[in-house]
């Protein structure tokens, strides 16, 4: 209908940019009008949403299985009252956990616990680690007065210089501790004081895959030696490594994956050296890459001690093993400990992805997208390459930053609302309802675009 931004996205943009900072806005959304894939901005464009506002949006747009839940009566007092869940629950609250968070949880996980976005499920994840692994310095004691009285002034014994392993390209959150296990780009941390915890080097796979095996093997080998390597120096050096933090597929940092080999192998080295090892599941969780958890594709013999969410999950939390509740209250600790009507939205999407298979609409899509996105590469491999995904979370490399910032510009003036992902990939993140018809549509225009580049 007009240029993106239109006018009124313009003029809203500048009403806002008198309150708030603007720069990050592609352009304002009329919800009402939105429904299923597309999103309909205030000038009346429409566009296919691969995007699926950063991964979080589960079954679309206007929802009728959402929209139902959010209008039941039944459920109004939550909705009105916001209740302070770790003092004062709503008497059926257990209930709920069981219906939406327990009804999910991965296998050997039994605890949850409700947090409201990805960064403070990580932040909030790192001291439960921190808290088991002191604990089990202290041969399963609580912390004495000698510990409490020093942490009070910031210093040893109980703030400890402990820390938590991070991989290059890896994004946790904005929030101080998650910070600093962030590694996608400097502008997320700069000007920001940052704990001096270990970095190593997450695999850079070759693809296709099956034509790299030997140097894809060698490049995993490389990078869990330095994960070792890292553990054991922060040992002799006293800083000792309480916890690693992985993610399935490197999300903000560039659509980065490691075979399932790779990730056994690193949850053998955090039980053989007795760190915790936490999944952030905050982007691939929920049934993109055509599973609910793609950790559990790994095979583990053992599970992850904590495995993190939020996006498609609507609340954000994480699960855990049994010995990484703390005994004593209020260490792990909020006013809301998440938001109620988050776990409404929640059982409602997992109510449609069990009637409407949407699992295995995925898959089904997903191929069908890859198909195609490889079919594109071999047209024109000077522009498209790396096609990499699982399911519909899928991305593709440029060979520039600047020409990949183009191509989603130019996707977006032809309808299409998309997202880079690290230097030079665009990344896929649509709903679990996008079916092949909207993959077919979307290569359409994205062929269109790729010729004008």
């Amino acid at each position: 209908m007009t240029s993106v931004p239109g006018p009124k996205s313009l003029a809203l943009k500048q009403k806002m940019d008198a309150v708030q900072q603007t720069s990050t806005i592609h352009f304002f959304v009329d919800y009402a009008a939105s429904r299923g894939n597309y999103l309909v901005d205030v000038d009346g464009n429409r566009y296919l949403d691969v995007l699926g506002q950063i991964a979080s949006l589960p079954i679309g747009y206007n929802h009728p299985a959402i929209l139902s839940a959010m209008t039941d009566p039944a459920n109004l007092p939550m909705l009105a009252q916001r209740p302070c869940l770790g003092l004062l629950p709503p008497e059926d609250w257990t209930d709920r956990i069981n219906s939406s968070l327990k009804r999910v949880a991965p296998k050997g996980l039994t605890d949850s616990n409700t947090m409201m976005c990805g960064s403070c499920s990580n932040e909030n994840a790192f001291k439960a680690a921190f808290i088991w692994y002191q604990t089990k310095q202290r041969g399963g004691l609580p912390p004495d007065d000698v510990d409490l009285q020093s942490r009070m002034k910031n210093r040893s014994p109980g703030s400890p210089e402990v820390s938590v392993l991070s991989f290059n390209g890896g994004f946790h959150g904005r929030l101080m501790g998650c910070m600093s296990a962030t590694h996608s780009k400097a502008i997320h941390k700069v000007d920001i004081p940052a704990f001096d915890w270990p970095v190593v080097d997450f695999p850079r796979l070759k693809y296709p895959l099956d034509d790299h095996i030997v140097e894809n093997n060698e490049e995993e080998a490389r990078c869990l030696a330095m994960a070792e390597e890292a553990i054991i120096a922060s040992r002799v050096a006293k800083k000792p490594v309480a916890a690693m933090i992985v993610e399935p597929i490197q999300s903000e940092g560039g659509d980065n994956h490691a075979s399932p080999d790779f990730f056994r192998k690193l949850r053998k080295i955090a039980d053989e050296q007795g760190i915790a090892f936490i999944v952030d599941e905050v982007q691939t969780g929920g049934g993109s890459t055509g599973v609910f958890w793609e950790h559990e594709t790994w095979n583990l013999d053992n599970p992850p001690d904590i495995v993190t969410f939020s996006k498609k999950l609507q609340t954000g939390g994480y699960y855990t093993k049994p010995e990484f509740r703390p005994k004593e209250g209020y260490r792990i600790f909020n006013t809301w400990m998440g938001e109620p009507s988050k776990i409404i939205q929640l059982k409602a999407y997992l109510d449609a992805v069990d009637n409407d298979h949407l699992l295995e609409n995925t898959k089904i899509t997903g191929q069908y997208l890859m198909n195609g996105l490889v079919d594109l590469q071999n047209q024109y491999p000077h522009v498209l390459s790396r096609v990499r995904g699982k399911g519909t979370f899928c991305a593709f490399d440029l060979p520039t930053s600047e020409g990949r910032d183009k191509l989603v510009l130019l996707l977006r003036q032809n309808g299409v609302e998309c997202a880079g992902s690290g230097d030079v990939s665009l990344r896929l993140r649509p709903a679990l309802i996008f079916q092949p018809r909207h993959a077919a549509e979307f290569l359409d225009v994205l062929e269109h675009c790729v010729k004008q580049l």
